[in-house]
């Protein structure tokens, strides 16, 4: 069979409705015999559980990833970004890490245990941040921490210095191709 490619322009927040929308499409793909993904990413970010969980479904199935930032990969979606085995960018992107948060809503009451419960998510949310970073740019976590810590945006040869990006390029599929969209919803 032959090496049959699927291109996936992800144009969205990184939420439950893209997730999902992005998981079946791969299924479908999959099951019809596609042996790459090459997903085109660029997304302000969003939930981190859902990040995390495209991050980890996409190194974890039995298929060739690709990734490759077309305009601004902030937040999570670096680490969506993460996922891929070979992993480019458009010339004119950006690359946004920063720490994670929660928002709470006006007039909530937090007692001593559930503000402990949220710190320890957000540290736990962090260091799985950084370790999916880190193993895709061959740093330490202790390395990505700092970087997140400094609220850090990098141009593309910037995270091609860094690791993240093994090349700057501005073809995004070959002619012809057929590409599934997920834009915002």
């Amino acid at each position: 069979m032959e090496n049959k490619t699927v291109y996936i322009k992800f144009f969205a927040a990184v939420d439950g409705h893209t997730t999902n929308t992005l998981m079946n499409i791969i299924d479908q793909k999959a099951a019809a015999g596609y042996k790459k993904i090459v997903l085109l990413i660029s997304t302000p970010g969003g939930s981190v559980f859902h990040g995390l969980s495209i991050h980890n479904y996409l190194t974890g199935i039995p298929l060739e990833i690709e990734t490759h930032n077309f305009g601004s990969v902030d937040s999570i979606g670096v680490v969506i970004f993460s996922a891929g085995t070979k992993r480019y960018s458009a010339p004119d992107a950006r690359f946004l890490l920063h720490p994670v948060s929660v928002s709470l809503t006006v007039n909530t009451s937090i007692e001593a245990e559930k503000l402990e419960e949220i710190t320890k998510g957000l540290k736990i949310d962090t260091e799985n941040i950084a370790a999916a970073i880190a193993k895709a740019s061959n740093k330490t976590k202790e390395e990505i921490i700092k970087v997140i810590s400094a609220r850090t945006t990098i141009n593309p040869e910037q995270a091609r210095v860094f690791g993240l990006v093994h090349e700057i390029k501005s073809d995004l599929f070959p002619a012809g191709s057929e590409v599934i969209s997920i834009n915002a919803s």
